[in-house]
């Protein structure tokens, strides 16, 4: 969180109602116009010390929000010196604080505990209450990281009780979430969930996506710990699109940094659901890692984009979540399967498909899990599908699925040999361009 609320204060006490009247465009216009203007104001402000921090404050807001942490720091830099040399020690305050911020985005927590002291220090002497509880929670949530526990519960509470006496709901959401993730890390996870549903909810009712999006993907992490996979991904699945609802300019974050931090939560709730619905078979175990290695090499010999390959790996960690389904002994036979049985084993598919049906996905991972047994010559199941009709998605998991599964080593030592795998997967069940691809991308495995 950046003290946006607090720069606009800083304007509003400095009379400038021009450099007020731009700040707003950090919310209502593009932050390439706002850039353009503050340069601008920069031009014409010559010499005057005042209007320059308050303009290098705002440069230093936007080009965060750019994710230009390294242009930040600089003009963040120079605004702490015309505000020292104005005299302004509130200024320097909000300062202080956004370079803690950005010192923690950049891992450097020392530098940041700096800041954030330096910050609380001159928000005490000048009166902010409301930037000692930021500086409070952004450290708390910094010793998270640091894994400083204790440290992080006592500042957290600390803001809390400040955000209580000012009556400011949006940031005792982020403290609410801070004292939750301490629980969920060390370990109490009922104290967890009912800190960060709090936090989810006081979000949602002070309009704060940012702070709702935030909550929602810890507490999908919780569930992600206990086990709940299915919650997990539905509430990483909303933190998702909260996150693609944020507007730079009002919730003055890097959106892009927020999305691509959330789906590498996300791949790692999917895969470790993967590992999980293979592990009680040992001779299957690490056969979704496999899978979702090399379809994502076939999905790349394709030249598809990065959103394909995305769909298409994490489709390759949960295509098999339907045989959580299957019965412990069909599973684990020995033997082949009578026709009855047959017919259970391939109901997975669509089992798989049931179990997600309430998850709404970022990525569209369901007709993967569907259809990635069909064939194109209306051989498979459970639909039947023939040629286009099956999508290439599915195509690609199926194939690289099949020639795992025949070249695997089982529990009794047996296995096919690349070739003998190859002369039994028929050229009939795939479209030329994806056995091709397959044939190009994944190398044979001695």
């Amino acid at each position: 969180m950046v003290c946006y609320e607090a720069a606009i204060a800083t304007a509003e006490g400095g009379g400038e109602l021009a450099v007020l009247a731009e700040a707003l465009r950090l919310t209502t216009g593009s932050p390439v116009e706002a850039r353009h203007a503050f340069v601008r104001a920069l031009e014409l402000g010559g010499s005057r010390r005042d209007l320059n921090a308050r303009v290098h404050q705002n440069l230093g807001i936007l080009a965060n929000i750019q994710g230009d942490l390294e242009e930040a720091v600089a003009r963040y830099q120079r605004s702490l010196a015309a505000y020292r040399d104005c005299g302004d020690e509130h200024g320097c305050a909000i300062t202080y604080h956004n370079l803690g911020m950005l010192s923690v985005d950049r891992g450097m927590f020392a530098a940041a505990d700096t800041y954030f002291r330096e910050s609380r220090v001159l928000a005490e002497r000048t009166g902010d209450a409301y930037l000692q509880g930021l500086c409070l929670v952004n450290r708390a949530e910094m010793d998270v990281a640091r894994q400083r526990f204790e440290d992080a519960r006592q500042d957290a509470e600390a803001s809390l009780a400040l955000f209580d006496r000012l009556g400011a709901r949006g940031p005792k959401a982020d403290a609410y979430r801070v004292i939750g993730t301490v629980y969920r890390e060390t370990g109490r996870p009922a104290l967890a969930e009912s800190r960060l549903r709090a936090a989810m909810d006081l979000a949602a009712t002070t309009g704060s996506v940012l702070g709702e999006a935030e909550a929602s993907r810890e507490l999908a992490l919780l569930y992600q710990s206990m086990g709940r996979n299915q919650e997990a991904l539905t509430f990483l699945n909303r933190a998702y699109r909260l996150f693609r609802r944020l507007d730079a300019r009002v919730d003055l974050v890097h959106v892009g940094g927020k999305v691509a931090e959330l789906e590498g939560a996300y791949r790692a709730v999917v895969r470790e659901w993967g590992r999980s619905i293979e592990s009680a078979d040992a001779s299957t175990f690490t056969h979704c890692e496999r899978v979702a290695r090399s379809a994502v090499a076939v999905a790349r010999e394709l030249g598809l984009d990065d959103q394909a390959e995305t769909t298409i790996l994490l489709g390759a960690y949960l295509h098999d979540v339907g045989k959580v389904r299957v019965p412990h002994e069909l599973l684990h036979k020995p033997g082949p399967l009578s026709a009855a049985e047959i017919e259970v084993m391939q109901t997975h598919p669509v089992w798989g498909v049931e179990l997600l049906a309430d998850v709404e996905f970022p990525w569209d991972l369901k007709p993967i899990i569907r259809w990635h047994h069909e064939r194109c010559d209306g051989t498979g199941y459970p639909d039947r599908l023939e040629g286009d009709e099956i999508p290439l998605s599915a195509q690609i998991v199926g194939i690289v699925d099949t020639y795992d599964l025949l070249t695997r080593q089982t529990s009794d030592g047996r296995n096919c040999t690349p070739a003998q795998a190859l002369e039994q997967m028929s050229r009939r069940w795939w479209s030329d361009r994806v056995f091709e691809a397959f044939i190009a991308a994944v190398p044979p495995r001695g």
